[in-house]
C-alpha cells in the first residue's frame, strides 16, 4: 500500500478548515482505499484561532496532523512540509477546496504510474471554470503564455492550487525552490520540466473563491520578477539522484 500525504496549506482559515479536513477525510475514506494516506494541515503564520482548530482536528482523526510555522508563506509551508515527508505521493489543495476533490484520485494516480509530477490543470479542453472574472482569468492565461514563451515550456496552468509530487521530486527538486510565496508552484513546474522530470495535468472543475486571500496584481508582479530570476540566472540541476530503491 503506497502512502500519500495530502498537505493543506493555511493562513488565518479557522472557519474553512474544519469543513475541508472533514471533506476530505470522508472522500479519502471512500476514494482511496488502496493508499495510507492522511492530511498535513500545514499553518504558515496564522494570527487567528487557526492553530488551535488544527490542534483539535489532530486531536480528533489519527489520519490528520499539524505542522505550524512561525512565518508566513504558502511556499514556504510546502517547502517544509514536503521536504520532510516520507510518503511515497505528496500533494496538496487549497483549504478553499476551488477543486473539487473528484480530480484527486487521478492526480495520486499519475505518481504511481511513474510521473513525477501531476498538476490540475483549468487550461485543459476537458476541464470545466465557473464563476471566474474576465479580469482573473486574462491575468492567468497572459501569464501562462508568458511562462512558454520564455521557457519553452509545455504545461498550461502553473498556478491551479491543485498538484502532486512523487517522493523523488522532494528530495531532488524542492530543495533547490529559492521563491516562499505564490511563485512556488511555477518554479517547482520550470525546474521539473526543464531537468526532464515527467509532468502530467489533470483536467478538473473548478469554482472560484470571491473570499480569495490572493492579490492578483501585486502577486502577478511577484510572479513576473520570479520568472526573471529564472530566465537570466539559470534554471538549476538536481545536487543528486534518488535510486529507485530508496524511492
Amino acid at each position: 500500500m503506497r502512502s500519500v500525504d495530502i498537505v493543506i496549506p493555511v493562513y488565518n482559515e479557522e472557519a474553512a478548515l474544519p469543513k475541508c479536513v472533514a471533506r476530505v477525510s470522508e472522500f479519502a475514506e471512500r476514494e482511496l482505499p488502496n493508499s495510507d494516506w492522511r492530511i498535513v494541515v500545514a499553518d504558515n503564520g496564522s494570527v487567528d484561532s487557526t492553530r488551535e482548530v488544527a490542534e483539535q482536528l489532530e486531536s480528533e482523526n489519527e489520519r490528520v496532523s499539524l505542522v505550524h510555522l512561525t512565518m508566513k508563506g504558502r511556499g514556504r509551508a510546502l517547502f517544509k512540509v514536503w521536504g520532510d515527508s516520507e510518503a511515497d505521493t505528496i500533494c496538496y489543495m487549497d483549504v478553499d477546496l476551488s477543486t473539487r476533490l473528484d480530480a484527486l484520485p487521478a492526480l495520486i494516480g499519475s505518481i504511481e504510474d511513474g510521473y513525477d509530477v501531476a498538476i490540475g490543470s483549468r487550461l485543459a479542453k476537458a476541464s470545466r471554470v465557473e464563476k471566474r472574472s474576465v479580469k482573473r482569468e486574462f491575468i492567468s492565461r497572459s501569464y501562462n503564455m508568458l511562462i512558454k514563451v520564455m521557457f519553452g515550456t509545455r504545461f498550461s496552468d502553473a498556478q491551479c492550487g491543485f498538484k502532486a509530487i512523487s517522493y523523488r521530486v522532494s528530495r531532488e527538486l524542492v530543495p533547490l525552490i529559492r521563491d516562499k510565496g505564490w511563485f512556488f508552484d511555477t518554479e517547482l513546474l520550470i525546474l521539473a520540466e526543464k531537468n526532464g522530470y515527467r509532468i502530467r495535468e489533470i483536467p478538473v472543475h473548478w469554482v472560484d473563491d470571491p473570499d480569495t486571500r490572493v492579490r492578483v496584481v501585486s502577486t502577478a508582479w511577484k510572479d513576473f520578477k520570479g520568472l526573471l530570476r529564472l530566465r537570466f540566472g539559470g534554471v538549476p540541476k538536481p545536487h543528486y539522484r534518488v535510486t529507485d530503491a530508496a524511492s
